[in-house]
């Protein structure tokens, strides 16, 4: 597969340089670690850090939710891969103002193990820290074992509300209770149309047929729960969203946001197809919907297809999720 790269050994220094490079008046990078990235405006002392993080190859995840609104800092990792804990110590050191720092990751091994070894490392410097992983993936795991899903693309909400409430100067209880919250009302699944392949290999991640496609998919390539014909973009929708409505309740009347996220080579005429169906069938429940995200948001390099994620709103979240955003791949007024 063709890519505009240089070496494949070098893809995540080289892109840090140039998006550093692209956005110095959003962020910059700490010169202890070239893995670790902080918001280049001053924060306040006393208000609670957010710190994110994860593998490259889900931009803008999750270098580009560093701004005003979201997080204070990310912690970069090779392709598809967690950051070890040295540039999430980092990072956590320089956005650190007295008041704590929330830790938001996915629910996979490495990133477990990673940020919780930088947890102990910094409590020992006594910085205190709260981690709040993500595990929005219905098809990962089912409802009994939640615990065990993985987090992606309904992260991006988890780090929106808890974004807006340590801007608001919520103490770090509330801003990891708000995005524990958040995670426990948000449910997302996938569906892949063609296979991502790693800079390193040029290799597609998995085979599939021109005319299948696999629901249930993870963002780092990993199969789906089943391969099925391909079928038309409204009823590839009912089905993503009927296992949605199977996990969890929403109710008419009920709030919700909504997140159609392209995988990475996903056109958004395709992707507002999805949506539009996604709006019939939510109307048609008498589902209200509040905010609503259409785009690539958490991506796995070029894979095709996308991923529709809803999140139940109280009024406590409603009022999170609207609060501006301005950060260099995302902005909201």
């Amino acid at each position: 597969m063709k890519k505009l790269i240089n070496d494949g050994e070098n893809v995540v220094e080289e892109m840090i340089d140039g998006y550093v490079k692209a956005h110095p008046n959003h962020i910059k990078a700490l010169e202890e670690n070239d893995r670790a990235l902080v918001s280049a405006k001053t924060k306040d002392d006393g208000k609670v850090a957010i710190l994110i993080g994860g593998g490259s190859g889900h931009e803008p995840a999750f270098m580009g939710y560093v701004g005003e609104g979201m997080a204070d800092g990310v912690a970069v990792g090779n392709i598809f891969a967690s950051p070890p804990p040295a540039p999430i110590v980092e990072v956590t050191k320089a956005i650190d103002k007295g008041a704590g720092v929330v830790y938001l990751y996915g629910n996979y091994a490495g990133d477990v193990m990673n940020f919780g070894m930088a947890a102990e490392l910094v409590e020992m410097e006594d910085i205190n820290v709260e981690m709040v992983l993500a595990s929005d993936d219905v098809a990962s795991a089912p409802k009994e074992q939640k615990e065990k899903r993985r987090g992606i693309a309904g992260e991006f909400f988890v780090y929106k509300t808890a974004g807006a409430a340590a801007e608001q100067g919520y103490n770090l209880e509330d801003v990891a209770r708000i995005a524990r919250k958040t995670n426990e009302n948000t449910r997302s699944m996938g569906v892949g149309l063609t296979p991502c392949s790693l800079p390193q290999t040029g290799e597609p991640s998995f085979e599939i047929g021109d005319n299948e496609m696999e629901i249930g998919l993870g963002h780092h390539g990993e199969p789906g729960i089943r391969k099925v014909p391909l079928e038309s973009a409204d009823r590839v929708a009912d089905q993503l969203l009927d296992v949605i409505f199977q996990d969890m309740a929403i109710n008419e009347g009920e709030d919700v946001a909504v997140l159609v996220n392209g995988l990475g080579s996903t056109p958004r005429m395709e992707l507002y197809i999805m949506f539009r169906r996604v709006e019939q069938v939510l109307k048609e429940k008498g589902v209200n919907i509040c905010r609503s995200y259409v785009g690539d948001y958490i991506t796995s390099l070029e894979m095709g297809g996308c991923s529709i994620t809803l999140t139940k709103l109280d009024d406590e979240l409603k009022e999170m999720v609207d609060q501006p955003v301005d950060c260099p791949m995302f902005v909201q007024r």
